[in-house]
């Protein structure tokens, strides 16, 4: 079983009473007739909004770093919270870098999105194809390599160790999976084909040389404790934020995962995809990208485009569309229930699941 089938599961449905998975026949229109309702301005790139938003990044980020260098002990939590929620806007710049929305030259979205993903030891190309993947197989039961759920059986014939792992990772550690996900899928270039592992091997060796530069610089200036201070804090923060919006991106009782005889495309980017809105400066450090679903449609849209695709995607197709507000009672929900898959009801819990 590879590691993603082992760590990332994460799917839901609408909260409640479970509800039986619609069939795919109920979506009787396919991707393409939905991207001829979008506005062509959804698709324009443009260099200023693009390299603007590199900026606040930027800004957003020393803010940060200059905070965390003076604030007192007991406010070093908050500037932690904002330094990794502003490194989380970086993350997303190399997002757009990796679907080619950034720029329209390759080799500045390769070397954007190589630079914008260093600091987060990242590797650029392993991510961007693993991803893209993702987007070919959004939630396609056994398929889909962003965290998707387990079977039932699976679990129970999975060894305890690895079992009790998932367990965690599925329920209250939620926050720590995108780190097992970096780890276990980045790094290893049997994840790659033939031809894409050059690129894979060239991203891994620059996030090595960076990690050789930045941690003995950080010990023989500001000392051990300047390394917890000033990246692994503020790191942990980013990977609490790509955990959370990962999860809750495809995670809902009313959104099931197909196996591939059953899977339809625009059932899984229109109606498998979770619109959330979270309070309003983390929409703006991390650049709109839980506006979500306009990005499953055409990964082609910059995040800069997001909202105003939105916005046109409501208006034609507002009734297949999952909104959501973020709240700790929705990570409750999600992270109490959604456990397991369930070809009746999507989702099971771990406790019901033992009934």
């Amino acid at each position: 079983m590879e590691f993603q089938r082992e760590f990332m599961t994460a799917t839901t449905n609408r909260f409640g009473s479970p509800s039986t998975a619609a069939p795919a026949a109920a979506i009787d229109f396919t991707i393409k007739d939905i991207l001829k309702t979008l506005p062509k301005e959804c698709f324009q790139k443009d260099r200023r909004k693009a390299w603007s938003s590199v900026l606040l990044s930027v800004v957003a980020a020393a803010v940060g770093y200059a905070a965390i260098a003076v604030a007192p002990w007991f406010l070093l939590p908050f500037a932690w919270f904002f330094t990794g929620t502003a490194l989380t806007g970086w993350f997303v710049i190399a997002h757009d870098c990796g679907h080619r929305s950034f720029a329209k030259r390759r080799w500045v979205n390769d070397w954007v999105g190589h630079l914008m993903m260093l600091p987060l030891l990242y590797p650029f190309h392993c991510w961007r194809l693993l991803h893209d993947f993702h987007h070919v197989h959004t939630n396609e039961l056994s398929v889909d390599n962003a965290w998707q759920p387990w079977t039932i059986s699976e679990f129970d014939n999975t060894p305890s160790v690895l079992a009790n792992s998932y367990k965690w990772l599925r329920g209250r550690l939620w926050w720590m999976a995108s780190i097992a996900h970096w780890a276990g899928l980045h790094f290893d270039l049997n994840n790659f084909s033939a031809k894409n592992r050059g690129k894979a091997r060239v991203s891994i060796v620059a996030v090595l040389l960076f990690a050789a530069v930045l941690f003995p610089t950080l010990i023989l200036t500001v000392g051990v404790w300047g390394v917890v201070k000033f990246w692994l804090f503020p790191w942990l923060v980013y990977h609490f934020w790509m955990s959370t919006f990962t999860l809750v991106h495809h995670t809902d009782l009313g959104i099931p995962f197909r196996p591939t005889a059953e899977w339809n495309a625009a059932e899984a980017q229109l109606a498998g995809t979770v619109h959330c809105t979270y309070p309003r400066w983390v929409e703006i450090l991390c650049h709109d990208i839980n506006v979500h679903i306009p990005h499953h449609i055409s990964v082609a849209v910059p995040s800069y485009r997001l909202r105003q695709a939105h916005r046109s995607l409501l208006g034609q197709w507002g009734d297949h569309m999952q909104m959501r507000r973020f709240s700790w009672s929705l990570m409750k929900e999600i992270v109490d229930y959604c456990h397991l898959h369930d070809a009746e009801t999507n989702y099971t819990s771990f406790k019901a699941a033992r009934r």
